[in-house]
Formats: structure tokens, C-alpha cells, sequence
């Protein structure tokens, strides 16, 4: 799975607590949780989803950034 690299795992994280969007904390969290190199079943279960719902979230993220992961 290809995400971009603009962003490192420590940023996802300090986005994810300031972020007043809880399911978007949670998937930053899944996010640099991947970016860390963690498998990507257990990436998943770090924001309560699949890994299909995390290979969703990592296409909306590739495109949008961080505002992809907010719910519309």
C-alpha cells in the first residue's frame, strides 16, 4: 500500500490530537501507525476498522491530506 510521503508519523500524531474530529484522530492515528511500518491488520485495529476501510482511508489521504480523513 503506497501512501505519501509529505507527511511523517509524528505529524499524523500531533495532527490527531489537536484534531476536534474523533474518527479523524483515529484514523491519523492508523495512519502513522502504517507510515511506522506496523502491519496493516494491526494499523487498522488502531482506528477500529478493517483493512479494506484503511486501504479506503490511505486513497482519500493520498488526495485530500489530512481533511480527506474528515467525514463529509
Amino acid at each position: 500500500m503506497k501512501i505519501r510521503t509529505d507527511y511523517w508519523a509524528i505529524e499524523l500524531r500531533r495532527l490527531a490530537r489537536v484534531s476536534k474530529d474523533v474518527r479523524q484522530s483515529s484514523r491519523l492515528l492508523s495512519l502513522a501507525a502504517v507510515l511506522d511500518r506496523m502491519s496493516r491488520a494491526d494499523a487498522a485495529r488502531i482506528g477500529g476498522m478493517d483493512r479494506q476501510t484503511l486501504r479506503d482511508l490511505v486513497h482519500r489521504f493520498n488526495e485530500a491530506g489530512p481533511d480527506g480523513l474528515l467525514d463529509s
